[in-house]
């Protein structure tokens, strides 16, 4: 782990998730309501691991909402349901750290539910749009899912590799060699999206041993450069993630058809996602060069 003071505090209603890295959403709704929640649970038998399988049920129940009751009412109420998700999402992270019990399986538990429970969000959706529009609505909801995936674990690897850099909290690409090298279904998993990340990371693993190589009093100048680099990424970074997804595909179903979120997902999110992935290897490299002066 880096070692060194925190170059700025965590925000105190969100456990230990720095400021910067919180938006609007998940500072004044979602995570004043996790954490609570996550209390009460601290005090029950209920672990971190079930109250991830229940929010990715949340996310089903959600999607056959939309799918069932099929008007601008089913719409609000199954938009209401998917945001309760994201307070789950929140709380089973602060009752892993409330209760000491987060680890880098937990971690891979939660990413599992989340992208199992909206894969079947997305065929939900998709036999919707199938009935509106014929079998190019399965091409083209499966295409919006497939595109989700490395637009959400870019989103995923830009913000870890910040926090492991500036904070110093490790994640699955530090902190999992050991596993990866016992196997079995947690290094076979972990590996497969280290994978995926190591596409999209756009110069992270370089600045790691650029941060290994480093001297204390160099690192620390690394931090602070990518504090005041990587900050104004972050904002346009937020908009990949499934807070916004959630509303987009909840107005979608208002506004009558998933194919309006479709679009957004496939061209938008995909060429939003192209830019920042550039404008992140620039900081990266940056930084880099300037710690090897």
């Amino acid at each position: 782990m880096l070692s060194g003071r925190p170059l700025d505090k965590p925000d105190p209603h969100n456990s230990d998730r720095p400021a910067e890295l919180e938006d609007w959403l998940n500072a004044k709704v979602y995570h004043r309501l996790s954490m609570p929640i996550a209390r009460a649970l601290a005090r029950t038998f209920v672990t971190p691991n079930m109250v991830s399988v229940a929010g990715a049920l949340v996310v089903v129940i959600a999607g056959l909402v939309y799918v069932v009751f099929d008007s601008f009412a089913g719409a609000v109420c199954g938009l209401t349901l998917h945001m309760f998700w994201h307070v789950l999402d929140g709380a089973d992270g602060d009752l892993a750290r409330i209760s000491g019990r987060a680890s880098e399986f937990g971690e891979l538990v939660d990413g599992l539910c989340d992208y199992v429970s909206h894969l079947a969000l997305y065929l939900l959706l998709a036999w919707v749009l199938a009935g509106q529009i014929g079998p190019w609505g399965w091409v083209l909801m499966v295409g919006a899912g497939l595109a989700r995936i490395p637009q959400t674990v870019f989103y995923e690897t830009q913000r870890r590799q910040y926090q492991y850099w500036v904070y110093g909290k490790e994640w699955l690409r530090i902190s999992t060699a050991d596993e990866q090298r016992r196997g079995g279904a947690f290094g076979g998993i972990a590996r497969f999206y280290l994978w995926v990340s190591r596409k999209l990371e756009a110069g992270g693993r370089s600045l790691d041993a650029a941060f290994a190589r480093a001297s204390e009093p160099q690192r620390e100048t690394m931090r602070a450069a990518l504090k005041a680099r990587f900050c104004p990424l972050l904002r346009p970074l937020s908009l990949l993630s499934s807070n916004y997804r959630t509303i987009g595909i909840g107005l979608a179903m208002m506004l009558g058809s998933p194919l309006y979120y479709v679009f957004i997902e496939l061209v938008g999110l995909s060429l939003l996602t192209a830019i920042l992935m550039h404008r992140a290897a620039n900081i990266i490299a940056q930084v880099e060069a300037s710690a090897a002066r």
